[in-house]
């Protein structure tokens, strides 16, 4: 990349809109945060760089919701609730919605269609009145003074339009509002090396009874592959299932990494010029090999989605970073607003690794302090989703839909308490804020009964 730069003219911007929240991303958390503050009375806006929710989930082709469910001593439980219901049963609605299915046989994760989930997303927001602004693209902030962010800038196809709020909750993934904003952050490992991306994809074409539970049998046919030199593979650990019709099946079978063998960056546009290109051939490559496992000969890929899968780019330090030890340790706070029942997933070089809490001995969950969500030196900004306040090693947990799920819904909520005492988002009563959760159907955990079933 050039380092010659161009001055930019000076221009008057148009100003899009003001309103009391606006939300940046449209995934799971973003979606949740929306809904919340729209749902409190909040003229809320939410502003996504695609023309459809769902964030990874559609956009990377995930059609999983891991998260959702935790292992508490030795039995499955359903423990993100809330908003997350609301949107599951309007995909429900359209026959999109999977049966809970057992992973590694100890946890459960749930599969959706993703024109479903994008169709329900739509439906759930109008029912709020949520404004929603489409191909909008985040470009920078204006700040108000060093503390407090006066708008955002965003691109679209009509130029760069200004949106002013009151509370801005930044649900980009990768932290954009909050590091223009001056936020500290942290990205990937110890050196500085983020989670592994993939490129998911779906294949059509399946003989369902042939393929039969082809997961069981596809790993030992991987390593005869390996043996006889035939094919190789990016990693271990390929994840390759039904969807609600069996002629379809989800495939996560990549790893994307640099020409050093370090993950591909999410924020280096040159990276993710590489990544999208490799994780295609490496897409390609896996489906060579799947039409070798019986029932899949006439496979053929259906879809392959509109980005890559980044699991991890920056991680805005707030109040507090939940670590690998409180997932392990299944930790509990005083400020809890949510739950995460979700392993360490470790996606390293070559393999991906997972790390429960003791099973059956433990309840399987950790809390998530309000905390990680309040970033420093910023303040009418909160952030939700993967790109909250975290280790690495927290974050290969509680980045996953169900965790994001809850701590947008309490960073939705939060922003309209926060405007209905005319406070700053830090300083808001958090016992108000875990009451108002509960009432609305949360699992926040901390003084409540575990739910009951799937």
């Amino acid at each position: 990349m050039s380092t010659k730069t161009i001055q930019e003219p000076a221009r008057q911007i148009p100003l899009y809109g003001e309103y009391e929240v606006a939300v940046l991303g449209g995934g799971p958390a973003g979606i949740a945060a929306a809904v919340a503050a729209a749902r409190a009375g909040r003229r809320t806006l939410l502003i996504e760089r695609y023309g459809f929710l769902g964030g990874m989930g559609t956009a990377a082709g995930v059609t999983n919701f891991c998260g959702l469910h935790a292992n508490v001593y030795g039995n499955a439980h359903r423990v993100v609730q809330g908003i997350a219901s609301d949107l599951l049963a309007r995909i429900d609605r359209l026959d999109g919605l999977n049966a809970p299915h057992l992973i590694l046989g100890k946890i459960f994760a749930q599969a959706y269609d993703t024109a479903a989930y994008k169709i329900a997303a739509d439906d759930l927001l109008a029912s709020y009145k949520v404004d929603i602004l489409f191909h909008a693209l985040a470009a920078g902030v204006v700040m108000n003074g060093d503390r407090r962010v006066d708008a955002l800038m965003v691109e679209t196809k009509a130029g760069r339009r200004a949106v002013r709020a009151g509370v801005f909750i930044d649900c980009s993934g990768d932290g954009d509002l909050a590091a223009w904003a001056g936020a500290p952050f942290e990205v990937g490992d110890a050196q500085g090396h983020p989670l592994y991306p993939s490129m998911m994809f779906r294949l059509n074409g399946i003989d369902p009874d042939k393929a039969g539970d082809a997961w069981r049998t596809i790993p030992q046919l991987m390593e005869q592959a390996l043996a006889a030199g035939t094919h190789s593979f990016p990693r271990k650990s390929a994840i390759v299932r039904p969807q609600r019709s069996g002629i379809e099946w989800r495939v996560n079978f990549t790893q994307v990494a640099r020409p050093d063998g370090h993950a591909v960056n999410g924020i280096e546009p040159d990276d993710l010029t590489r990544g999208e290109i490799e994780g295609r051939r490496q897409a390609l490559a896996a489906h060579q090999f799947l039409r070798t496992v019986p029932g899949f000969e006439k496979s053929y890929i259906v879809d392959l989605p509109p980005q890559l899968g980044i699991r991890e780019t920056r991680r805005i330090k707030g109040g507090y970073q939940l670590s690998g030890e409180d997932v392990l340790g299944c930790a509990s706070f005083g400020d809890s607003v949510g739950v995460n029942g979700w392993p360490i997933e470790a996606h390293v070089a070559g393999d991906v690794v997972f790390t429960f809490p003791p099973i059956p001995e433990s309840r399987g969950y950790n809390e998530l302090p309000y905390r990680m969500l309040v970033p420093e030196g910023v303040d009418n900004l909160l952030v939700a989703g993967r790109c909250a306040s975290m280790t690495h090693e927290g974050q290969s947990a509680a980045r996953v839909s169900g965790a994001c799920f809850a701590m947008g819904e309490a960073a939705g909520s939060a922003a309209a308490l926060a405007l209905a005492g005319n406070r700053m988002p830090r300083d808001i009563a958090v016992e108000k804020l875990q009451e108002t959760l509960r009432q609305q159907g949360a699992f926040i955990g901390r003084d409540q009964a575990v739910p009951e079933g799937l």
